[in-house]
This record gives structure tokens, C-alpha cells and sequence, in this order.
């Protein structure tokens, strides 16, 4: 498990147990998240480790999803990811802190020498095997395509994205730590009743599933109706959770990457 650099290694109990239990000192805030995002350092029993802290008191209002319910989220989609057995949520959990109760999850360093997986690239420049997303241009006009790597970590993420109905997959809510895994993060906007899947990982859409794909969703299927039902629902409404259900039994029909909605926009803004 990646952590701060403060601290060695833990594993995912004592990540929770800091997570939960540990004194929170907030050092700053992190000022280009549209809701209050602190970053802060977590001690316990002499081990320290960095967070970021979304108290529910900072979100701000949305149209689509009930008020104070984002930090709910955000704990959500950890507990799915946690179920899939890919890990791909740092580990995170509701609790208390200095502006009220908000998510806390635990802080992914990236190393400098990390090789981005997701990003804007010179059109007709594309490194081989990534997939060309969308088409933009610079304030020169110069002409650059949104696109992302053709990598199984990032297929996975794809995968849970659409289990969780992610609305806001940027390419900076992708993070490679220094363990040469891959994170998501940023998920307060999932899990809606409406498809609202917004991502900027398309280029498998309408592809078959990988084979490990498939044999998590039939695990899953069967989390969703008991133990991990049961957590989600401190959560999230049973209509949520159902939904989540029908979606891991629709992926698990069709065994195929999802296609990008026609009456809802596909990629978020900005997408990176």
C-alpha cells in the first residue's frame, strides 16, 4: 500500500485504523478541488501518514445528488473496490475531524519519474498502444488529442467506474504510486440512480471484458446482495445499492466495456 513517505509500509487494516482513529493535523488546502479538499497528516501509536480530509460541511450544492452525501460516496466506492479484490481506491473511511465529519482517505504520493497513463499528446504523436479519446487544440491551434494508455490497470478502472456509475473520471483522478499500481480517486459524484458514467477511459467501449473482469463481477454480484449490501447501505439508499446490482448483472450479460451515452455528456470537464 502507498502511503506519504512518512511512514513505512501498512497494510489495509492499519491503514483503516490510522484512517479512523488517528489525530488529524490539517496542513493545507488543496485549492483547485471544487469542493473543501484539506490535505492533512494522520498519527497514531508513533506511525504518521498524510490524508485528504472532505469535510461534508464544504460540498458544495449539486442539481443531480442530494446534499451532504458526497463524503458517503467517496467511502462507497473504497468498499466496492475493496470487494473487486483490485484495490484500486485508497483505503478510506467516514469519521471526524476539525470542520465536522467528512471522507478521510489516505494520501497517494507519485513518484516524479511516474509515467502518466492518461493526458493531451500532440495528434498523430500517439505512443503506440494508447487510444485517442478526444480531439482539442492549444491556444495556438495547434492540434492534440486526448488519450490514454491501452493498460490492464486502466481497464480495470474502467470496469469499476462503470459498476459505480463514476459521473467524473478525469485524467488527474488517475494516480500511479510509487508501487507501480494505479488509484483512483475523487469518486463523490457516483453511484446515481440515472446513468451518468462521464470518463475520460472510452477507448475500450463496446469491447469484450477480460477474463478477470468477468470472474470478479460474478463475485461481486453476490457481495452486492449481502455483506458488501449491508456496508453500502450506511451509505448509500437501497435504490442505489440496487442499482449498483443491476449494473454489475448488466456488464455481466453483456461481458463488455460500456458505450458512451448519447444524452449525457461522456467525458468530464475539464478531463484532466
Amino acid at each position: 500500500m502507498t502511503s506519504s513517505g512518512l511512514q513505512p509500509r501498512q497494510d489495509g487494516d492499519a491503514a483503516l485504523r490510522l484512517l479512523r482513529d488517528g489525530a488529524l493535523d490539517l496542513e493545507g488546502r488543496l485549492v483547485d478541488a471544487s469542493n473543501t479538499t484539506l490535505r492533512g497528516i494522520l498519527t497514531l501509536d508513533g506511525v504518521s501518514a498524510r490524508c485528504v480530509y472532505k469535510p461534508v460541511r464544504g460540498e458544495r450544492p449539486l442539481w443531480d445528488f442530494p446534499d451532504g452525501t458526497l463524503a458517503g460516496r467517496e467511502v462507497s466506492a473504497y468498499l466496492v473496490s475493496r470487494a473487486t479484490g483490485w484495490d484500486l481506491v485508497p483505503p478510506t473511511v467516514l469519521r471526524g475531524g476539525p470542520f465536522g465529519p467528512g471522507s478521510c482517505q489516505l494520501w497517494i504520493d507519485e513518484p516524479e519519474d511516474a509515467e502518466p497513463l492518461v493526458g493531451f499528446l500532440p495528434a498523430g504523436e500517439l505512443p503506440p498502444r494508447w487510444f485517442p479519446i478526444a480531439a482539442a487544440r492549444d491556444d495556438d491551434g495547434a492540434a492534440y488529442a486526448l488519450a490514454h494508455a491501452d493498460d490492464p490497470r486502466l481497464a480495470r478502472l474502467a470496469v469499476l467506474d462503470a459498476v459505480i456509475n463514476n459521473a467524473d473520471r478525469k485524467g488527474g483522478h488517475v494516480l500511479v504510486g510509487d508501487d507501480d499500481r494505479i488509484y483512483g480517486v475523487d469518486h463523490g459524484v457516483s453511484f446515481h440512480v440515472e446513468d451518468k458514467l462521464r470518463t475520460v477511459l472510452w477507448g475500450w467501449a463496446g469491447k469484450q471484458l477480460p477474463s478477470d473482469a468477468v470472474e470478479m463481477l460474478d463475485g461481486l454480484a453476490g457481495q452486492v446482495s449481502g455483506a458488501l449490501g449491508a456496508e453500502l447501505a450506511d451509505h448509500l439508499t437501497i435504490s442505489e445499492i440496487a442499482e449498483v446490482a443491476a449494473r454489475v448483472d448488466r456488464l455481466r450479460e453483456t461481458c463488455r466495456f460500456p458505450q458512451p451515452p448519447e444524452d449525457w455528456p461522456a467525458i468530464p470537464w475539464p478531463p484532466m
